[in-house]
C-alpha cells in the first residue's frame, strides 16, 4: 500500500509539469465532471451540479489488476479514463496500471495526443521510444524508477526480469489515443504490394503476416 501511494504522489506532483503542455484546453470552471449517460461525440456534457459528489473524483479500480495471463501478449492494462472516472473530465490528464507476466509485452504503439509518464512499482521492464530520426532510446528499467515517453512517439515495454512486474502511467489527455503498429498495417485492409515495399518482405513472408489480424 505505501509504494501505491507512494506511486500515486509521483504521478501527481508530476501533473503540473504536464499540464503546461497538455494536450487539452485549459478548463473554464472548477471541475466539469463528466456526464456519461449523455454523450455528445466525442464529447461529454456536464454532469448537473447538484448531482455531483465525491464518489465522481474517486476511483478505485487501480487497486486490483486484471488477469494479464489472459492478454495475447501476457499484459493487462486496467484504465482510469473519463470513461471510468468522470471527474477526470476537462482536467488533462487520464492513468492506468500496466500488469506483466513474466514475459509479457506491451507492443510498440503511439498515442498521438499524449506524452506518457510511467513509474515501476514491481519487477524490470525493457522499455524505450523511437524519435523521428528513427534513434532508438531504451534500456532496463527497474521498480522505483520513472520514465517519459515524448508525445505521438511509437513505444513499448518489455518485462525481461523473473516474475510478474507491474508499473503506474499518467498520460497528459484524457483522451490519449493508442494506436499499436502491427495491427494498423497488418491486416487492417493495407495493399499487400505496400506491406511488401514498406517492410521489405517477400511474396512468401507477406502471406504469412500481411493479412494477420
Amino acid at each position: 500500500m505505501a509504494t501505491f501511494l507512494f506511486c500515486f504522489a509521483v504521478l501527481y506532483a508530476s501533473m503540473s509539469t504536464l499540464q503546461v503542455l497538455s494536450s487539452n484546453p485549459d478548463p473554464v470552471r472548477d471541475f466539469c465532471v463528466a456526464d456519461l449517460d449523455y454523450p455528445q461525440l466525442n464529447e461529454y456534457p456536464c454532469k448537473p451540479y447538484a448531482n455531483v459528489t465525491i464518489d465522481d473524483f474517486v476511483f478505485s479500480g487501480l487497486l486490483t489488476p486484471a488477469d494479464p495471463s489472459l492478454g495475447p501478449s501476457g499484459t493487462s492494462v486496467t484504465p482510469a479514463f473519463v470513461e471510468t472516472f468522470p471527474g477526470l473530465h476537462t482536467q488533462g490528464f487520464a492513468f492506468a496500471r500496466l500488469d506483466f507476466v513474466e514475459g509479457g509485452l506491451i507492443p510498440p504503439h503511439t498515442h498521438p495526443r499524449a506524452s506518457e509518464f510511467v513509474y515501476i512499482t514491481r519487477g524490470r521492464l525493457y522499455a524505450g521510444f523511437i524519435d523521428t530520426a528513427n534513434r532508438a532510446f531504451a534500456r532496463v528499467y527497474s521498480k522505483g524508477e520513472v520514465m517519459i515517453f515524448p508525445r505521438g512517439l511509437i513505444h513499448w515495454q518489455l518485462n525481461v526480469g523473473e516474475g510478474p512486474a507491474s508499473a503506474f502511467a499518467v498520460l497528459n489527455s484524457e483522451k490519449p489515443g493508442f494506436q499499436t503498429i502491427a495491427p494498423s498495417m497488418f491486416g487492417s485492409g493495407v495493399a499487400e504490394e505496400v506491406l511488401q515495399k514498406a517492410f521489405r518482405l517477400d511474396e512468401q513472408a507477406c502471406r504469412r503476416v500481411c493479412s494477420h489480424r
